[in-house]
């Protein structure tokens, strides 16, 4: 199972945003993490989620903790991961 870490993409497996994919932004503490969609690419707002909520996937992108949307969109255009983050 890939690490939990900082710029992993994630995809949610329970709530309202279950199967979308995620990026890991930031951890909080051994419990929760900090994620992002970005909403606008794959419809997953910023929040706290549980560890056990998500399913990290072999793919990571490089961001610094607590980038911003913008950033993580930027990282993910120039990685040609927005497709992936998609679907």
């Amino acid at each position: 199972m890939p690490a939990i870490e900082v710029g992993r993409i994630c995809v949610k497996q329970f709530g309202r945003e279950q199967g979308k994919k995620c990026v890991i932004i930031d951890m909080m503490d051994k419990s929760f993490i900090l994620v992002t969609g970005p909403k606008k690419l794959s419809g997953v707002k910023r929040r706290r989620v549980n560890l056990n909520h998500i399913a990290p996937l072999e793919d990571k992108i490089e961001i610094s903790r607590g980038a911003s949307d913008e950033e993580v969109t930027q990282v993910l255009e120039v990685a040609a991961k927005t497709e992936l983050m998609k679907a």
